[in-house]
């Protein structure tokens, strides 16, 4: 029997939408999650939302850094067309500009003529809401995420870091108030960041369990500094401090996933909801020794080469998981190349409409398995910080530009080629082996981006 979206037979009355809950962990490797083959760290409910579902193999973030991944989350555009490209803007971004330090940041943000995930789904009857980190406003008051689709924000803006960020804030966004956290003043390490996270995402559900909603749970871990409220169930392991720690910070995004299935099930809404579960780009926030030891000890980047800021695999591939009890088969694996890009077109496919015309295509076929196919595309990431860089992934192969240092049109450094099949870890470049793939590429990459004042292209 044929079956529509939810699950109905052709001519009965349609069903309501499901509601879509997205988990996103900040910073967290492909290898860190224990079904995607980490030893050492368990991940018991990311795991059970594989095994009640889907896991992809194939799975790649939006970028390589917060912002412009998360962009691409909202607005099913990749970085060659995104309003935001890198987590720092090269030329214009928000006035007056920020500062890290004595060091003055421009950020670019999301627009209002910009249209979200939640600006469509608001219009399909969802209750939107986010919880945690947006990391789209700049320093702009009025591009928060009550500004570009969501009904309600709980969590922290970067306009407001200082106060509303880290692991023990003093403030967090409740809407558009900020409500003051006492326990955390004076640099005392009551109330974390992940349990506020977690239980704002729980009340959340329990409130609009009547209605179709969509949230957006992005909590910090394990995002450094390395910080956790104990040491949890790794406190008298015979690793370093730091990797204890870290351990527990992954165990606390694991535990924010669990909490919310739990609160699905006493609310009967597991089999009305689909779940994802993902990373927003790949491990160790900042080349330093401290984390690069880290990742290193866990494998977090798994088989695959480059960390966070590279382009490749280990900088863009990510754990991604999801479910939804009767209707994505139970255990399944997809090796369907996939990106943020997708998951604006794919919610709007679960909300029974029609996807406008963007980068990315809807999964919702790929995840309930009526067709099963790979289709003949290609997925684009650029990047811009210590020279603009861009990477394509075709089918089985994969290719890479680093820092060519030329406008588009003149480049002629060839790309670095790469057969994913049999070379996962990006270790032998066969560009002067296969000519004609090099070639399509380049015919591709110069049809890829569109120009954007706030990222000129710069060697």
């Amino acid at each position: 029997m044929a079956l529509t979206l939810a699950g109905a037979s052709r001519g009965d009355a349609a069903p309501a939408p499901p509601n879509i809950v997205f988990i996103l962990a900040d910073d967290m490797g492909y290898g860190d999650v224990s079904c995607y083959g980490q030893q050492r760290i368990r991940t018991p409910n990311i795991d059970r939302i594989a095994a009640e579902g889907m896991r992809f193999t194939q799975f790649y973030s939006g970028s390589t850094v917060c912002s412009p991944s998360r962009c691409s989350l909202m607005t099913g555009l990749h970085t060659g067309h995104a309003r935001v490209r890198d987590n720092d803007c090269l030329a214009g971004g928000s006035l007056p500009p920020g500062a890290q330090g004595a060091r003055a940041v421009r950020r670019m943000y999301l627009l209002e003529s910009d249209r979200t995930v939640g600006n469509y789904l608001q219009k399909a009857g969802y209750r939107t809401g986010l919880i945690g980190k947006w990391h789209l406003d700049a320093y702009v008051p009025t591009a928060g995420p009550l500004d570009r689709g969501f009904d309600e924000f709980y969590g922290w803006l970067i306009q407001t870091a200082g106060r509303t960020g880290g692991y023990f804030p003093t403030q967090r966004h409740r809407n558009r108030e900020l409500v003051d956290i006492p326990e955390n003043r004076g640099g005392k390490r009551v109330i974390y960041e992940g349990d506020l996270t977690t239980n704002d995402a729980c009340d959340f559900i329990r409130r609009n369990a009547q209605r179709p909603f969509f949230l957006y749970v992005s909590p910090n871990m394990p995002h450094s500094p390395i910080v956790a409220p104990s040491q949890g169930s790794y406190a008298n392991q015979p690793w370093c401090d730091d990797c204890r720690t870290y351990a527990a910070m992954v165990e606390q995004f694991d535990k924010c996933v669990g909490s919310v299935l739990q609160t699905l099930k006493e609310l009967r809404l597991e089999e009305r909801t689909v779940v994802f579960a993902a990373s927003d780009n790949g491990p160790r926030s900042e080349p330093t020794p401290q984390l690069t030891a880290i990742a290193e000890f866990f494998d977090s980047n798994g088989p695959f080469r480059g960390y966070k800021r590279d382009l490749y695999e280990g900088g863009i591939r990510v754990p991604m998981v999801v479910r939804w009890p009767g209707h994505i088969p139970k255990g399944r694996t997809s090796a369907l190349p996939a990106y943020f890009a997708d998951f604006l077109p794919t919610f709007m496919q679960l909300a029974g409409q029609k996807p406008p015309a963007l980068d990315g295509v809807g999964l919702v076929d790929e995840l309930t398995g009526r067709h099963r196919r790979t289709p003949d595309r290609f997925l684009y990431w650029e990047f811009y910080e210590g020279g603009f860089s861009q990477a394509v992934r075709w089918g089985e192969w994969k290719a890479v530009r680093l820092k060519p240092g030329a406008p588009l049109e003149l480049f002629r450094q060839p790309p670095e080629l790469y057969r994913l099949t049999n070379d996962v870890g990006e270790r032998r470049n066969v560009a002067a082996d296969q000519p004609k793939i090099v070639a399509r590429i380049e015919e591709y990459l110069r049809t890829a981006r569109t120009e954007s004042p706030e990222y000129p292209i710069r060697s």
